[in-house]
């Protein structure tokens, strides 16, 4: 849509009188403001948000809806912290604990799935025994085992714990697992940085300062990452907003993240039960103001695990441009009582984006298409 066509349409769809001076920036591609950030939260004006990030998605994008195939990997559930947010974390004495065998790693990285893999995401718990030399001989065995395979690994937090425990720096704990293998980084455990939120939801991580520090290291070694946000729990307007501009200034100066993927909180068999689900609207909102805001950061990720599927397929008319990939088997979510599918086939994808009225572009990890052959669908072995 041309800019003056979207200044001629735009009003009549905007109800929230709030919004008003917000468009006005969005359409001279201005920053939007803190302040800006805790209007379009508290507002439930949630057409004309979308209306506004869908005009700056398909101004970045186009058409065009990003996935990948990928398998998501969890060598373990064991975890020393006690994040009240966290149904997947158990403790080691727990009879239903597990920690996969370096084998067993390797053997599932590749077992049981008809389409070639492009990435690995690979993230588990704080494990008390675990070392970081463990976790670089796992990598280098993927990598033989997968040369071909990018190696997305390790929240924030996770690297913080290994580097604590190694008694080592979190810029050497990076360069060592770079060494070994990562190729680039996922974007969990940022949670919400108000301390006050982080205090009741996850008091044994590291801080939000400490998370943007890991997070700037990591990108001034030469590695990417993502960046998250978990919403739909303790937060207010001003907190979530506080979260996107901190990470924006990061991005700022680093130009490390690659896409923002916000996360839905899931209440079930935590210690935060009480609280209700998230709902469609919500994650919608959550999907426009994020692309609003983050106007340095170039994707927004409807992640269709968490919002399941249908949302993610409305969520690219709200300002997403990628649905993520076939995943394979996720645990975190689903131990937190997910019911959507723990896997989609490519075929799947193509068909959701493409309902969705997007143009399906398979990429890999750093966003090049890819091209697929008849032998790119052999099992990988």
């Amino acid at each position: 849509m041309s800019s003056s066509n979207f200044l001629q349409t735009a009003p009549a769809v905007i109800e929230d009188r709030r919004l008003r001076p917000i468009l006005g920036k969005v359409q001279a591609g201005e920053r939007l403001s803190y302040e800006d950030g805790v209007t379009l939260f508290r507002s439930s004006d949630l057409l004309a948000l979308g209306y506004m990030a869908n005009w700056v998605r398909e101004r970045m994008h186009g058409d065009v809806t990003y996935f990948n195939v990928n398998r998501h990997i969890n060598p373990t559930d064991v975890c020393v912290a006690s994040c009240r947010l966290c149904a997947f974390g158990k403790k080691a004495k727990d009879p239903h604990a597990y920690t996969m065998s370096l084998e067993q790693v390797w053997e599932v990285a590749g077992k049981g799935y008809a389409e070639a893999v492009t990435e690995f995401h690979i993230v588990g718990g704080l494990h008390p025994e675990l070392s970081l030399d463990w976790f670089c001989q796992m990598l280098r065995g993927l990598k033989e085992r997968y040369p071909g395979v990018h190696l997305k690994a390790f929240t924030m937090v996770e690297v913080a714990y290994l580097a604590r425990r190694a008694r080592i720096s979190v810029r050497e704990t990076l360069e060592r697992l770079k060494a070994a293998g990562v190729d680039s980084m996922p974007g969990g455990g940022a949670e919400v940085f108000s301390e006050r939120v982080r205090r009741i939801i996850c008091d044994h991580k590291i801080d939000g300062n400490e998370w943007l520090e890991a997070a700037r290291t990591a990108h001034q070694i030469g590695l990417k990452s993502n960046c998250t946000m978990l919403y739909g729990h303790l937060e207010t307007a001003e907190d979530l907003s506080d979260h996107l501009v901190r990470l924006r200034a990061v991005q700022d100066e680093t130009h490390g993240f690659v896409t923002f993927i916000p996360l839905a909180f899931h209440p079930e068999n935590t210690a935060l039960a009480h609280l209700p689900k998230t709902t469609g609207f919500n994650d919608l909102k959550q999907i426009a103001v994020s692309r609003l805001m983050l106007d340095n950061i170039p994707h927004i990720k409807a992640y269709w695990i968490m919002m399941t599927p249908s949302v993610a397929q409305v969520a690219q008319r709200f300002g997403a441009n990628d649905i993520d990939g076939t995943v394979v088997e996720e645990k975190i979510y689903h131990d937190a009582g997910a019911t959507t599918a723990q896997h989609l086939r490519r075929q799947d994808l193509l068909r959701l984006i493409r309902e969705a009225g997007r143009e399906p572009v398979e990429r890999d990890t750093t966003y090049r298409p890819v091209t697929r052959t008849e032998a790119a669908f052999t099992v990988l072995v």
